[in-house]
């Protein structure tokens, strides 16, 4: 075998295998194992048994979660690498059973934040690409909710929202861009039903 073809040979191999590094790339980039198994430990909690315990599970898988807080059912989480610095949930908050959160940005739940049944709160979203693929290039942008917030059961929060402090999202809405402190916001998209009491 010639040099040249020694040099070629040896290009494919790497091509070969720089290819199959893609494909595990892909193929088990968001595999979490201290999710997988702080998630194999909780479920076996019944929903609503072993609220504050879920929330040491958590902590103890290494995520940030504040005192006092209530889960009555771990949520689902997912997305690309360490997703669990990516959470920020603080003291006394109550989240119900059935959330998700994509957590391929960070999403932040300030102190005393309620959230209901299956809330999913999304920091991924896609650029509009060619007729020939919609879905184009992966964007993602983080999420907070604001002290005090109560966001109702089956509300999505989209990409890059910030949910002011003690604001109300209603159960099913939709929102799609900044909810102002104080203000009660239903519908979807969601828009500004009233502004409510400050305390």
């Amino acid at each position: 075998m010639s040099s040249d073809e020694q040099i070629f040979t040896e290009n494919q191999s790497l091509g070969r295998i720089m290819k199959l590094s893609q494909v595990v790339h892909e193929e088990c980039g968001a595999l979490q194992p201290r999710i997988l198994l702080l998630t194999l430990i909780a479920t076996r909690l019944p929903p609503y048994v072993g609220t504050r315990l879920r929330g040491y599970l958590m902590r103890f898988a290494g995520l940030q979660v504040g005192k006092h807080t209530t889960i009555m059912g771990l949520p689902r989480m997912y997305g690309y690498g360490a997703i669990w610095r990516r959470l920020s949930i603080g003291d006394h908050v109550v989240m119900n059973i059935g959330c998700h959160f994509d957590l391929n940005d960070r999403i932040t739940l300030e102190p005393h934040v309620s959230l209901g049944h299956e809330v999913m709160i999304l920091t991924t979203s896609h650029h509009i690409g060619g007729a020939e693929h919609r879905a184009g290039p992966i964007t993602t942008k983080p999420i907070t909710l604001g002290a005090g917030a109560w966001v109702g059961a089956r509300a999505i929060i989209m990409p890059g929202v910030t949910v002011g402090a003690g604001s109300v999202v209603a159960a099913g809405a939709v929102v799609t861009r900044d909810v102002p402190p104080q203000t009660l916001v239903a519908g979807v998209p969601a828009r500004v039903v009233r502004q409510l009491d400050g305390a």
